[in-house]
């Protein structure tokens, strides 16, 4: 099984992060990979088993369903259910901690996931760099903060 743990520290307030990460049909608003996204069945984005379908730049189309949602220790969990990517039993968490020097917040995002035999480097890479860390990169623009 692989496993990426990616985190960051972003000058802004944990409560701020919060507002826009919380939204889990909000990510077609800040990450640069996704296009439209739509909760499936006119469910609400915060109901733990909503289904979230979005197309990527590229055109293809993803079903990730959120597993856990808690407003109390800023975090989410979340699977992919259909993905053109070989990634496999993938589950994502993302949660917000408080840098109190500062009024900062360390966000970190790490998931686990099986691939096929081989494509472990890859996909681990893809994952960190093209999903999450391009998620830090561009959430820091979408709230127009410095790095």
């Amino acid at each position: 099984m692989a496993k990426v743990l990616k985190s960051t520290v972003l000058n802004a307030s944990v409560d701020r992060v919060w507002d826009v990460l919380r939204d889990f049909n909000g990510h077609d608003r800040w990450h640069p990979a996704v296009t439209e996204s739509a909760i499936e069945r006119g469910q609400s984005p915060a109901r733990v088993g909503c289904v979230r379908r979005f197309r990527l730049a590229d055109g293809s189309e993803l079903r990730e369903q959120l597993l856990s949602l808690s407003d109390l220790e800023q975090a989410y969990s979340y699977c992919l259910l259909d993905t053109p990517v070989p990634l496999f039993n993938y589950v994502s968490h993302v949660s917000l901690v408080p840098v109190t020097d500062g009024d900062r917040t360390y966000w970190q995002w790490e998931s686990r996931f099986d691939t096929r035999p081989g494509e472990e480097a890859e996909m681990t890479a893809m994952v960190g760099e093209n999903i999450y860390q391009a998620g830090f990169e561009a959430i820091r623009q979408h709230m127009g903060l410095a790095p």
